[in-house]
């Protein structure tokens, strides 16, 4: 496995700023945004409550998920009512063009301190990037599994999500072997693969810039999982908030 090209906290901005990506280990994305890792592995049981996603197009049920949405602004961030998640086909050639109606993030994490803090902290990049303003924030759990043999934590293909930036936070990795992570420059050659393993390590992307995808996971011996929790990070509103009304 190709180890991650991890950088320090205070360098974080100026990386995505050259490269489009910045990757942070545990303990630098946690100084990053100022969180406690120890709150935030409070919330990791709820991975073991996810919905089966039941929108998949090749047949699989490999994939499960909770799906919510915020608005960060500033240190503020505010839950906003459940709404489906939608994506251009333009962006997602699988599984675009649809509303997907994902049961919500549990309350008791969308409540919790460390969430809020995550996605505050994790906001204030984007607007020393982009400028300051407010952010709409899609939140999605996922776990994928090898129920069939094989989990796809990507099953569109490597892509770009539609939003400005995106924070892939892998959670937990058992009993699987693939799931590498694949970042490439979507206007050039460059490209860089690696593979997360320690809880919290952070993939932040610069989504105009780059595109990134996830490797199919087999299991060792028996069945297992990978999570991750995705944040997107968009400035003018809600993708779907004119096409899908």
């Amino acid at each position: 496995m190709f180890q991650p090209p991890f950088c320090p906290a205070d360098e974080a901005v100026r990386r995505v700023q050259e490269r489009g990506y910045a990757v942070l280990e545990p303990r630098a994305m946690a100084d990053a945004v100022s969180i406690d890792l120890d709150a935030l592995d409070a919330l990791l049981p709820s991975w073991d409550r996810l919905e089966v996603d039941g929108y998949l197009k090749d047949g699989g049920r490999y994939r499960r998920r909770r799906h919510s949405c915020f608005v960060v602004e500033a240190d503020r961030v505010q839950q906003v009512p459940h709404r489906a998640h939608w994506q251009s086909l333009d962006y997602n050639a699988l599984h675009g063009g649809m509303q997907r109606w994902f049961e919500p993030i549990e309350p008791g994490v969308a409540d919790a301190p460390a969430w809020t803090r995550l996605l505050a902290g994790l906001g204030q990049w984007c607007s020393a990037l982009k400028g300051e303003r407010p952010w709409y924030v899609e939140a999605h759990q996922f776990r994928i599994d090898t129920t069939d043999g094989i989990g796809r934590p990507t099953p569109e293909g490597a892509h770009r999500d539609g939003v400005d930036f995106v924070a892939v936070l892998l959670l937990g990795r058992q009993g699987i072997k693939g799931g590498e992570t694949r970042v490439f420059a979507a206007a050039g050659p460059d490209g860089q693969r690696f593979t997360l393993e320690a809880p919290w390590s952070l993939l932040f992307l610069d989504d105009e810039r780059v595109i990134h995808e996830s490797t199919p996971i087999q299991p060792l011996d028996v069945q297992g999982h990978r999570d991750t929790l995705v944040l997107t990070f968009r400035k003018d509103g809600f993708q779907g908030d004119t096409a899908a009304g």
